[in-house]
């Protein structure tokens, strides 16, 4: 099937488009449509990446079911044929790539939950041997398994990249009773998450929530959950601390960008069928992996 890159919809005017996502407003709820488009660097590449919307709504949908008694979510439904607004033709575009959910007010912090040292976290250690104000031992290496996972927020940025800030700059954004409450409930879903993969031989090594306040005022899990483009999953036999670990999420086009005479800025270069082949093999593994299904 020809990669989705954008949508358009005929009885429904775009509410928001993002990265990946497109999002439609249906009145007392949304519609949130997993594209094919795939960013680096903060620049969304002119290919897509075929099915990567389908895969990745997919590993959301297992997610949802297998944590909802830690934490409701926002999912109403996957099922575009009960929009009945919508034509035959874009049923069939929107098919396994569409969410229909609960509208909430998004909490203005991302709440990052980090099993190992890596990424942004691995670059702060080494300046302070702290993660977001967060002190760790001496002697840890790139990738080291932390003793006990920790909580890491970040502020959301609407361009460029999140802002880790500490625990505390988060009880002034969110105050201390919804800071306290996010913060235990990311930890809970990440250990749950993270021993469920550990049997299916894969480690998570961090991950990405997201929360919104209902209009009955409950906090619920919105946006993806624990997909490879908001987690950090890495294969257990050839996990080595030291260095860094292949991730299961597009670091194949990074690798590949970083070759190019590129700015990091849009235009972005073409991508070869090879970028974006490899990057749909690593898409397609990472569900299988997770979920334990096939991708036909």
């Amino acid at each position: 099937m020809k990669p989705l890159h954008t949508t358009s919809l005929s009885e429904f005017p775009l509410f928001r488009r993002g990265k990946v996502r497109d999002v439609y407003d249906l009145g007392n709820k949304l519609m949130m449509v997993a594209t094919d488009r795939i960013s680096a660097f903060d620049v969304v590449m002119n290919e897509a990446i075929p099915d990567k919307g389908a895969l990745l709504t997919q590993i959301s949908l297992f997610w949802f079911s297998q944590l909802q008694h830690i934490i409701p979510h926002h999912l109403i439904s996957s099922d575009v044929h009960t929009v009945y607004e919508l034509t035959a033709d874009e049923q069939r575009m929107l098919e396994g790539r569409t969410m229909i959910v609960r509208k909430t007010n998004p909490l203005p912090v991302e709440c990052v939950v980090r099993g190992y040292l890596a990424g942004s976290g691995w670059r702060e250690y080494q300046a302070s041997r702290t993660v977001c104000g967060i002190a760790l031992p001496d002697g840890l290496l790139d990738s080291s398994k932390l003793d006990a996972p920790i909580f890491t927020p970040a502020t959301k940025a609407e361009t460029g990249h999140d802002e880790n800030i500490p625990f505390d700059v988060a009880i002034d954004i969110l105050g201390e009773e919804t800071a306290t409450r996010v913060r235990d409930v990311s930890i809970a879903l990440y250990q749950e998450a993270s021993r469920m993969m550990e049997a299916r031989g894969l480690i998570l090594a961090d991950t990405k929530f997201e929360f919104g306040v209902a209009d009955d005022g409950e906090i619920i899990l919105i946006d993806e959950a624990l997909t490879p483009d908001s987690s950090r999953y890495w294969l257990a036999r050839e996990y080595a601390p030291g260095m860094p670990q292949q991730n299961y999420d597009k670091q194949i086009l990074r690798d590949w960008l970083e070759t190019c005479d590129w700015n990091k800025q849009a235009p972005p270069p073409t991508l070869p069928a090879s970028v974006i082949d490899g990057t749909r093999a690593k898409y397609i593994e990472a569900f299988e992996r997770i979920t334990g299904k096939s991708f036909a």
